[in-house]
């Protein structure tokens, strides 16, 4: 009876451990790895998207437009966000110049340690 209870634990293990295969990418996951390579350097580890060479995060995803006019609305709507303009970094250095002398004369004042 305990030797029956044993096999089918083990049964059962071994089922678990193959339904898990699909989500495992641990360091000896047989499967393809991204060709990208990281800022350090080194290959990305992330596992590719099906019938490509990149992962999600790299490029696999999408394919882009492919039509003419899709390349045209792409063009037109791509605007740049500006938070690294030089204006823009300027003007932080501004405002943080002007809270660095306030901090001072709170600190002048003693209503700051």
């Amino acid at each position: 009876m305990q030797g029956e209870n044993m096999k089918l634990t083990l049964v059962n293990h071994q089922k678990l451990i193959e339904a898990g295969k699909a989500t495992r990418f641990g360091p000896h996951w047989p499967g393809q790895r991204c060709l990208a390579k990281t800022r350090q350097g080194t290959r990305c580890q992330n596992p590719v998207v099906t019938n490509r060479n990149r992962c999600k995060l790299h490029g696999g995803k999408s394919t882009g437009p492919r039509t003419p006019e899709g390349k045209a609305r792409s063009i037109a709507a791509h605007t740049k966000h500006g938070r690294r303009s030089r204006e823009h970094v300027e003007n932080v250095k501004a405002i943080n110049a002007e809270l660095r002398w306030v901090i001072l004369e709170c600190k002048r004042a003693g209503l700051l340690p």
